[in-house]
């Protein structure tokens, strides 16, 4: 299953066969989505395809989970501008209103040709059989074009993030061998300073016991102090599940936004028992990288 961006844009135009009256109108159709927390859905039809928006936003509902959707929709004229003749009946309608009409008004002027020829065009643009019908049609092929460019994004996100979370385990495993030797270095520096003090006095061997099983324990605590281990080992259980996660698809936005904030978690807890420059850096590294992560996992449905 592919993993869906927000982002994407789909536009089509179709002249549906059976409109009204030939030349049949031009229906277009133009989605453009971007990233939101929930599906937000609005609409920018013209007059003739409002009665439209609820199958609309059925069609919506079923094929988009999330994101700020906007669908605009609309009709062009007839034809390529050449007037449509009347027919005998429209014509005898309109004599039949105008002499209604001159008969209470005589002095009302008489229709002119445009006139007629505009009055008969309106009176057959304004309630085209199937119009609405041809445009659900065409908005359903945007839809599946929309998700499609969505599809695209998806995968160029979805390398994007696989290729963060692997320059994560990296820095998870240069963080994880430093530790013994900040133990160690801390070991040795506890008992240098011991036998530097000792050496400098004449304490009793129970003393210098005492001292040394001290220094020893400031070195026992100062290990578990640092100890990142429980750390590293979380930091690589919410990347794996990221990567499973991405590799599967779906709709996943809010799982891995959730993961990305236990990732940031981690990080900053291994920034903190953090006792060498070194350390330090691969925290901020890490930093980095799990910001860059949020950032394009808001952009994924």
């Amino acid at each position: 299953m592919p993993v869906y961006s927000m982002t994407g844009y789909a536009t089509l135009q179709s002249k549906p066969a059976n409109a009204d009256a030939p030349p049949s109108p031009t229906v277009g159709i133009e989605i453009r989505s971007v990233n939101s927390r929930f599906l937000d859905l609005t609409f920018k039809l013209s007059d003739e395809m409002r009665g439209a928006e609820p199958a609309l936003r059925e069609l919506l509902g079923k094929e988009l989970s999330r994101g700020k959707v906007e669908v605009r929709g609309w009709t062009e004229g007839r034809g390529d501008g050449v007037a449509r003749q009347p027919t005998t009946a429209e014509l005898q309608k309109l004599v039949s209103i105008q002499d209604g009409i001159r008969a209470w008004l005589p002095t009302a002027e008489p229709l002119s040709v445009a006139e007629v020829l505009g009055l008969t065009s309106r009176q057959a643009a304004a309630t085209p059989v199937g119009l609405q019908g041809a445009f659900l049609t065409l908005a359903a092929q945007a839809v599946d074009a929309l998700k499609e460019a969505r599809a695209r994004e998806g995968a160029r996100l979805t390398d994007m993030l696989l290729g963060h979370v692997a320059q994560l385990r990296d820095l998870a495993s240069l963080a994880s061998p430093m530790l013994p030797k900040l133990v160690e270095q801390q070991r040795l520096r506890f008992l240098e300073r011991w036998n530097e003090a000792l050496g400098s006095t004449d304490a009793t061997t129970s003393a210098k016991e005492a001292a040394l099983d001290r220094a020893l324990s400031e070195a026992t605590a100062f290990a578990i102090r640092i100890d990142v281990a429980e750390e590293l080992t979380r930091l690589t259980s919410h990347l794996d599940e990221i990567d499973r996660l991405l590799r599967k698809g779906g709709e996943l936005g809010k799982r891995l936004d959730f993961l990305i904030q236990e990732l940031h978690r981690e990080a900053n807890t291994l920034g903190s028992k953090s006792s060498s420059l070194e350390l330090t850096r691969v925290s901020v590294d890490m930093k980095v990288l799990i910001e860059q992560l949020r950032e394009q996992v808001q952009n994924i449905e």
